[in-house]
């Protein structure tokens, strides 16, 4: 390719690798994030940085079509929704935000960073990943896609402003090497 990635991961059938976000990639990744603000949220430079600097796992695809950032417990992190999991447990692995480029979609690039967040947990030693879903406005393609990686809905809640509502979903037993069925 012309910018120097090296494309796609032969062993995968074609998907490119699940890597650590890569500083030069973060404004393309902004930008991912940015055209999808109504089911993540809205970022600037700087506070997409914070978040890729202070999560316990920031992933991308190499080719920068797909974003992963989860943090853990002990974060340092006041997203309402990251608060409802503190305040019941002890132990877990909150998924911020994935986005895929719809460009990019149906290629498996989902799953494979959630595999890559499931091994990363499971070497911390947690078993709980969890993360919430917007049910207002809908998004009933993550509820299914959730539900089939095994999550299940725990909670709800209406975000401040009432603009907003959402599901929490958990997925115990995360360490399991399921998924590739």
């Amino acid at each position: 390719m012309a910018d120097g990635r090296t494309g796609a991961d032969p062993v995968d059938g074609g998907r490119p690798a699940i890597i650590s976000v890569r500083a030069e990639d973060q404004p393309l990744l902004l930008v991912l994030n940015n055209d999808h603000a109504a089911e993540l949220s809205l970022l600037d430079g700087p506070g997409f940085a914070r978040l890729i600097d202070t999560a316990f796992l920031a992933l991308q695809t190499e080719d920068a079509t797909a974003l992963l950032i989860a943090f853990d417990q002990a974060s340092d992190y006041d997203s309402p929704n990251f608060l409802w999991f503190r305040a019941r447990f002890q132990r877990y692995v909150y998924v911020d935000r994935l986005v895929v480029s719809p460009a990019a979609r149906g290629r498996g690039l989902a799953r494979a960073l959630y595999e890559s967040l499931f091994a990363a947990a499971s070497a911390a030693g947690i078993d709980r990943v969890v993360c919430e879903i917007n049910v207002e406005p809908p998004n009933p393609g993550s509820i299914r896609f959730h539900e089939a990686l095994g999550f299940r809905r725990i909670g709800d809640a209406a975000l401040p402003g009432g603009a907003k509502r959402v599901a929490y979903y958990e997925r115990t037993g995360a360490c399991r090497a399921d998924l590739r069925r």
